[in-house]
């Protein structure tokens, strides 16, 4: 797709150049040259260069800090970003939990958590699926029973994404069993700190300790931490969850891989497999592009829509279908590519940097890793399935 900048466009293009080659933290640019993971300060300090910087808060209102940017610079950061490989903006705080405090929470409650995470200076997970509630997540059992000013929770929470290092954690809890299920859900900020909240460790398939299970015994939460109205958590979970969905899509990291995946093919490293005369790879690539395309045109909307002050509607789902769909696409390209370089996941040799030469191509470290770990890319933030039922009823009115 090509875009016509305008010129102030293209000094804001320069401009994030500028600070990509400047102030991305030179450490966590190597372990991301070398493909090693990152840990919660490399995530810190890139976010806090972002801070610095007055970036931080790309989708925020600007009376909290946000940008103002417009779609177009968006689209201009988010590109040039993935292409100098920076880090992806750890969503749970900057992303999710902060447009429910600005659309639905008090003031107070604004000026007590909005400067922290946008500083990066607290770390947040979320509370939503449990044992017995994903995608049907109004099933959810976790309770929170209100005893005169704090709430008494009990209940688990599982898939809970980097809760071992978060600070705190918002969770839809179950308040009232009256209605329907859906209207009984409220909106809770628990501190990890007290007392009956406990963390355990879910390794998953490529060796990570990524995601979690959190339990919360007579968890008691001061009932000032409530978002907006008992009951309405529902309504707040969507919103949240919209912008959860349209951040999965990961369009301009899609389009970094792509790229990268295209020079590797047109000049195969040693070690790696040269494909670019199979003619069934070479289709599966042309296929993969077509939909990247068609998917950058989508989420352009989305944030058109964004810079207006509107929260990303049910094309949301659209974004995020196609996104996880090129994305495990993506991998299995790379797999491909690197063929028997394609190792399963080393700790001691892909977990911290290493001396002396790696086996095959460093492009293969951590092929195998990525395409495992990308497994659940189409299951978070709502599995696919859902997603096609809600474009279904709101977008095609069936």
């Amino acid at each position: 797709m090509n875009i016509s900048f305008t010129q102030d466009e293209i000094i804001f293009r320069d401009e994030v150049r500028a600070f990509l080659l400047d102030e991305f933290p030179e450490d966590v640019r190597h372990k991301q040259s070398l493909g090693l993971r990152l840990g919660k300060q490399d995530y810190i300090a890139w976010q806090q260069a972002l801070y610095e910087k007055g970036w931080a808060g790309i989708n925020w209102p600007t009376e909290y800090g946000g940008t103002g940017w417009s779609a177009t610079q968006k689209y201009i950061f988010y590109s040039e970003a993935a292409e100098a490989d920076a880090p992806r903006i750890v969503p749970f705080g900057l992303g999710m939990v902060a447009p429910v405090l600005y659309h639905y929470g008090n003031e107070e409650q604004c000026q007590r958590f909005l400067p922290d995470i946008l500083a990066s200076r607290v770390w947040w997970c979320q509370g939503y699926s449990e044992p017995g509630a994903g995608s049907d997540l109004a099933s959810l059992k976790t309770r929170a029973v209100l005893d005169g000013d704090t709430y008494i929770v009990n209940g688990t929470k599982t898939w809970t994404t980097l809760a071992q290092h978060a600070d705190w954690i918002f969770c839809l809890v179950r308040t009232d069993d009256s209605g329907r299920k859906q209207e009984g859900i409220s909106f809770l900020l628990i501190d990890m700190k007290s007392p009956g909240v406990s963390v355990a460790p879910i390794i998953t398939i490529d060796g990570g300790d990524e995601i979690n299970e959190v339990h919360f015994k007579n968890v008691r939460v001061p009932a000032e931490n409530l978002v907006g109205e008992a009951g309405k958590g529902w309504t707040y979970a969507k919103l949240l969850l919209t912008h959860e969905r349209t951040g999965i899509a990961r369009v301009a990291e899609s389009r970094a891989r792509f790229k990268k995946l295209t020079e590797l093919v047109i000049s195969p490293p040693d070690g790696a497999e040269a494909l670019k005369q199979n003619a069934v790879f070479m289709a599966c690539m042309i296929e993969t592009e077509i939909e990247l395309k068609a998917l950058e045109f989508t989420e352009l909307r989305v944030l058109s829509d964004v810079s207006t002050g509107k929260a990303p509607g049910p094309e949301s789902s659209i974004l995020k279908i196609k996104g996880s769909e090129i994305q495990q696409a993506l991998d299995e390209l790379f797999m491909e590519v690197a063929g028997i370089y394609a190792l399963p996941f080393v700790p001691d040799q892909y977990e911290t940097d290493f001396d002396g030469e790696p086996v095959g191509p460093m492009f293969a470290a951590d092929t195998a890793p990525h395409y495992y770990n990308n497994r659940k890319v189409s299951i978070y933030g709502g599995s696919n399935e859902i997603q096609k039922n809600i474009i279904a009823r709101q977008v095609l009115g069936l």
